[in-house]
């Protein structure tokens, strides 16, 4: 459908393509058949524009959130230049899809540095969050601040810690890189990452799987006990694209046992994952992601979309997707990885009407807002030592949702490394 409208006017029918043309228009005057397209166009150039400003030819990271008003940093220290290692892996995903492999390489030499080395001396471990910029410091610091009021330097538990999906996603990054250039050295970074998650992460237990890595700091880090249903994906995509077989093939069956068992758990939807007992399923609430990635898996079983068709009654929201099924507002990356699902499972019209909303949700700097609403609940904790559920998003311009509207428009498949049909 995305030709449509350009037949459409090529075609002699007077007053019949009117009528068609109106039947394509959403409410706010975009053509739904032109809206990816232009939503393309929009996020490719702003991705790229993002790495060019940074001086040189060397690697860098992007900083994950913008200012409200314009590129400039927010208002707190913990976010103000971070870069987190999820939003760059999404990045170089989707500057790849958008043609744009020089930029893709200067965020993927960074990744690969810190891959290869960490500060704590361990190859193939990575941390969720770096400093935004050059990268000109080996080992690649991870993010911290200095704080003029306590005067010292500060460092966040969970960004200097290590979640599991994080690095999944990285390894994904790498093998993107590997495909396009033929270097080896972006695999063997990406394998070894997969062998750490596999090292430290591995938990037979209850469904199997893999937990959810370490969150903490260097002296006394702790490990993350539940199993959530959004990381033993991203690790099958992970295996799958390493080859499946050989070294990969148990981790693959451990990952991919998950999802049966925790598919099996929910009759027609993904639960979150499990308890910190690793056993246990959660029930508590319902998380967007769990529901539409794993229909983006090579050989996705066909009854698994009735994940979809249980997002759209438990997380749809006017316009969109909510990150979880209390339904308070759009989640704007969701909502970009809803429309990706969409074209997956060959529902192009849906996919259209999304990107013609998520056209409306372009900042003034370029980026895609992180929500429609100020703030945005998603029942999860951000770690083991939260006392509420304190895991928000803001409405920030934000390079995740940024990265996630590209890959969708562009109808490139982060998991398989392709385009869709």
């Amino acid at each position: 459908m995305r030709n449509a409208t350009t037949t459409l006017r090529r075609a002699a029918w007077g007053g019949l393509v009117a009528v068609i043309a109106l039947l394509w228009t959403g409410d706010d005057g975009h053509a739904w058949a032109d809206a990816g397209g232009e939503l393309a166009a929009k996020t490719c150039a702003t991705l790229a524009k993002r790495v060019d400003e940074i001086p040189g030819a060397g690697s860098v990271f992007l900083r994950s959130y913008d200012n409200a008003f314009s590129a400039g940093p927010t208002s707190e220290p913990a976010l103000s230049i971070a870069a987190f290692t999820y939003d760059n892996a999404l990045a170089i995903i989707a500057l790849h899809a958008c043609g744009k492999r020089p930029q893709a390489l200067r965020i993927g030499e960074a990744l690969l540095d810190a891959t290869n080395l960490d500060r704590a001396g361990r190859k193939g471990r990575l941390r969720n969050t770096y400093r935004a910029g050059a990268q000109k410091q080996r080992p690649i610091p991870p993010m911290g601040w200095w704080d003029a009021v306590e005067n010292r330097w500060l460092e966040d538990a969970y960004q200097i810690g290590t979640a599991t999906g994080n690095v999944a996603w990285a390894g994904l990054a790498l093998l993107t890189l590997a495909e396009a250039t033929g270097e080896k050295r972006f695999r063997d970074g990406a394998a070894g990452l997969a062998r750490w998650v596999v090292d430290n992460t591995a938990d037979p237990k209850g469904p199997g799987g893999f937990n959810g890595g370490l969150q903490g700091f260097d002296n006394a880090p702790q490990p993350l006990t539940w199993k959530a249903t959004e990381h033993n994906t991203d690790l099958v995509a992970l295996f799958d694209r390493l080859g499946g077989g050989g070294e990969w093939a148990a981790p693959a069956k451990a990952a991919r046992g998950f999802l049966d068992a925790l598919w099996a758990a929910g009759g027609d939807h993904f639960p979150v994952g499990t308890l910190p007992d690793g056993v246990t399923v959660s029930r508590s609430i319902s998380g967007l992601d769990a529901q539409l990635w794993p229909l983006l898996l090579r050989d996705a079983p066909v009854g698994w979309r009735a994940a979809l068709a249980y997002a759209e009654r438990a997380h749809g929201v006017d316009g969109g997707f909510d990150f979880n099924d209390d339904r308070d507002g759009v989640w704007v990356e969701g909502t970009a990885q809803a429309a990706l699902a969409y074209r997956a499972v060959g529902r192009k019209a849906d996919a259209d009407r999304l990107f013609a909303d998520l056209l409306q949700d372009i900042s003034p700097g370029g980026f895609l807002w992180a929500t429609r609403s100020a703030i945005l609940t998603t029942g999860l904790a951000i770690g083991p030592d939260s006392k509420t559920d304190d895991f928000l998003y803001f409405r920030r311009p934000h390079l995740g949702a940024t990265a996630w509207a590209a890959l969708a428009a562009q109808g490139w498949n982060p998991f398989t490394g392709a385009r869709l049909p």
